[in-house]
């Protein structure tokens, strides 16, 4: 780890002084020799550091999701080159290349955030050692030493001997005890920043072999997390669990208010979302109007919680916009009132007619087949046109009329005389 730390020392000297700029703030409140001091200074380089990698940690977001997305697709390449390895990364990064997905940019943070962290481990290991290192001169080291976290010295590690504790100023149960603690609960952040991502913010729909690197993933950090602590000074530690408690509640806040599409938290985003819009009958802020507007962008690619959302806004009588809003689906009238202004009253809905019993049917059929006066031609005598068709005319007493023969046969009872055909002309 030395040597690691070492590689990093061009990096030491502005760490340190960012440590000692926070080390004055602090040290005139709970004094320059305290262990809130130092370790305040250590937990505000965090701060300063993840605040500086935020841009970072959205590209990493985003291109996690990309990776999700482009898992079954990249399956396909595998099964279809699986004999050819070189058309295979061919293949691979022709996709990356289309979809503008770079699969290192999910390590951006831990990587862009390694300098530092090793910076500050040569820094407190040269405290340890009694050597002055970057801007932190001797009145400084003397100070470092002195400062206590909780009875265990800044510079003192879980592996150091009772005589190195001793010149510290502690006992060896106190440095262990407490680098015992900070270890457990920097694993323990560690596994649940994972498991809450695979668990909430993961989409159940597609089964991939990256949800499966990621499960290993989620047992193996904590592990390595605990057996390398053993070896960090505990000032490290406090970076370490610091920084995991940043990503926790960093996280926590991303997957609460954009989750990935598909997995649980969009259900439970979107179910408060259903909620604040029916209640106000608008989006409110932007990030609501972009979700929105995802979703009606989407079409017929709406997972199941999107179409869910969907239906309930119908349901509640509001409609969502292609803009992110939300409007009354009843379509609105503009009405001019009489001094000008532009009233909006709803439209009339259209009623349906009331149905007719059997009997008004039947009636209304046999009034409808009482003879009507045909317009005839002008030069065509009437009486060659009632000697062509005498059967229409005639009817048999005791036979009901047409309308009720036709509906009969409509019900499936037996058809009335029907009309005989025109003779034919010879």
């Amino acid at each position: 780890m030395d040597t690691i730390a070492s590689l990093f020392s061009f990096i030491t000297t502005p760490v340190s002084w960012v440590i000692v700029q926070f080390h004055s703030v602090y040290g005139a409140l709970f004094g320059p020799d305290t262990g809130w001091a130092w370790g305040l200074s250590i937990v505000s380089l965090v701060i300063l550091i993840r605040i500086c990698l935020i841009p970072l940690f959205v590209k990493q977001i985003k291109a996690t999701r990309g990776m999700q997305t482009l898992q079954p697709e990249m399956k396909k390449i595998q099964e279809r080159y699986k004999n050819d390895k070189q058309r295979q990364s061919e293949e691979m990064m022709k996709l990356y290349k289309e979809t503008g997905t770079n699969p290192l940019s999910s390590c951006l943070p831990i990587l862009a955030q390694s300098p530092f962290f090793f910076a500050l481990y040569h820094v407190l290991n040269s405290i340890a050692s009694n050597d002055t290192i970057g801007v932190i001169n001797d009145r400084l080291l003397e100070s470092a030493q002195k400062a206590h976290i909780f009875g265990a010295p800044l510079a003192s590690k879980f592996t150091d001997g009772a005589s190195k504790v001793e010149s510290l100023g502690s006992t060896l149960t106190d440095v262990r005890v407490v680098t015992a603690i900070m270890i457990v609960l920097m694993s323990a952040s560690q596994f649940f920043t994972q498991r809450q991502l695979m668990t909430k913010n993961v989409d159940t729909t597609v089964k991939t072999p990256f949800m499966q690197q990621q499960k290993m993933l989620m047992y193996v950090f904590p592990v390595m997390f605990a057996v390398f602590g053993i070896n960090f000074p505990v000032g490290v530690l406090v970076y370490w669990l610091t920084t995991n408690v940043w990503t926790m509640g960093q996280q926590m806040y991303v997957i609460r208010n954009n989750p990935t599409p598909g997995s649980k938290a969009q259900a439970a985003y979107l179910e408060r979302l259903h909620k604040s819009v029916t209640q106000h009958g608008k989006t409110r802020g932007r990030g609501e109007r972009a979700i929105v507007k995802a979703i009606v962008t989407k079409g017929r690619d709406r997972n199941e919680f999107e179409r869910k959302f969907i239906n309930g806004l119908n349901k509640a009588g509001l409609a969502a916009q292609a803009d992110g809003t939300v409007m009354k689906s009843d379509t609105a009238v503009a009405a001019q009132s009489e001094d000008g202004a532009a009233v909006a009253t709803a439209a009339p809905r259209r009623q349906q007619p009331k149905r007719q019993s059997k009997s008004q049917r039947q009636s209304k059929a046999v009034g409808e087949s009482e003879p009507k006066t045909s317009l005839t031609k002008s030069d065509e005598p009437q009486d060659d046109k009632q000697d062509t068709k005498p059967a229409v005319a005639a009817k048999k007493p005791g036979q009901k009329s047409g309308g009720g023969g036709r509906s009969k046969a409509q019900s499936g009872q037996r058809k009335g005389p029907q009309r005989p055909k025109s003779p034919s002309k010879k």
